[in-house]
């Protein structure tokens, strides 16, 4: 197994989960790793939020054994919060700190932070400076290709963001103005990997085992980092993982054995938040797992009406029976 170190912390060079908002919480992460994924990074909070004490924010900060090596994200627009929002994250013991400057939605954007920083590097590299001061573990940053297709500069923000003493440098190959549409570009990673001496994590479209091992030669990066291609396939990380070991990997899942890694998944969202709130937030990944699956537009439609595990238990048993 081939390893990359961030700050010290050694990581299996295979891939990792990306951050998600919204998306890539406890539970999700527990699965990723459990499938293998090498290293994960937590939902963004915020470094307002913490200051003035939300606890909905710090809860965002927990991490378990389970997950590491883990980063926690932070993600904001005030040098003075930044730091104060490191130390804060400190006491839940996290491998990574890692600044957001990647996020493209409009209210993070709107206060200046998210893929906001791309368009000011100079406020970019006083917020790593004041994380890098007050943090004792490594501080890495999330950026995106750019702006716009005008504004194409994640060469320069990764020297400002090594210069100011970031650990690593993640790139999303996509501008804030194309969101998650179009097609990543490669080519930024690459330049990127070329400009700086620290490692690099690529970002964006690898969907499967022979992508990924394409993004590492491709581009050269240190760790490669999966995100919206792992919706409903944990076993992603396990393929690609056996693929960059032996050349080959095992075929996904069953249907039967699809909506048991469901179960699971759906189990641990409810452990984690109670019934009530994780049915709700269980309706977008159960709906992911039934890709594929005979009469799939049906159950997803099902799926938007969960409340309870029970109407789980009877979905899954419906499922099976017209798959069967």
């Amino acid at each position: 197994m081939k390893y990359t170190e961030i700050g010290g912390v050694k990581i299996e060079k295979t891939a990792a989960l990306a951050p998600m908002a919204s998306v890539a919480d406890r539970a999700y992460r527990l699965m990723a790793k459990e499938y293998g994924a090498a290293y994960v990074v937590g939902e963004m909070a915020s470094c307002k939020g913490l200051c003035y004490n939300d606890r909905k924010t710090a809860e965002l900060l927990s991490v378990l054994p389970e997950e590491r090596p883990m980063a926690v994200q932070l993600f904001g627009a005030e040098p003075e919060f930044m730091a104060a929002a490191v130390k804060i994250a400190e006491k839940f013991s996290p491998d990574i700190i890692d600044i957001n400057s990647g996020c493209p939605m409009p209210k993070i954007v709107s206060g200046g932070a998210g893929s906001a920083l791309m368009k000011t590097p100079k406020l970019f590299g006083e917020l790593v400076r004041a994380a890098v001061e007050a943090a004792g573990a490594p501080v890495t940053v999330k950026i995106r290709s750019g702006w716009d297709e005008n504004s194409i500069n994640a060469v320069e923000m990764a020297k400002i963001a090594e210069e100011n003493g970031a650990s690593a440098v993640a790139v999303h190959g996509r501008t804030r103005s194309q969101l998650y549409s179009g097609r990543a570009d490669w080519d930024v990673i690459r330049a990127v990997k070329q400009a700086v001496k620290i490692p690099v994590i690529g970002n964006g479209d690898v969907s499967t085992p022979e992508l990924c091992r394409e993004m590492y030669e491709y581009t050269g990066c240190d760790l490669v980092m999966v995100g919206r291609g792992s919706y409903g396939r944990p076993w992603l990380f396990r393929q690609i993982r056996e693929y960059l070991e032996t050349g080959s990997y095992s075929p996904d899942p069953s249907p039967d054995e699809k909506l048991e890694i469901m179960r699971r998944h759906i189990g641990l969202i409810v452990a984690d938040k109670g019934e009530k709130v994780g049915m709700k937030e269980a309706r977008r990944p159960a709906s992911w797992y039934l890709k594929g699956m005979q009469g799939a537009a049906h159950f997803r439609n099902l799926c938007s009406e969960l409340t309870t595990l029970e109407q789980l238990e009877r979905l899954i048993e419906q499922i099976k029976t017209e798959q069967d």
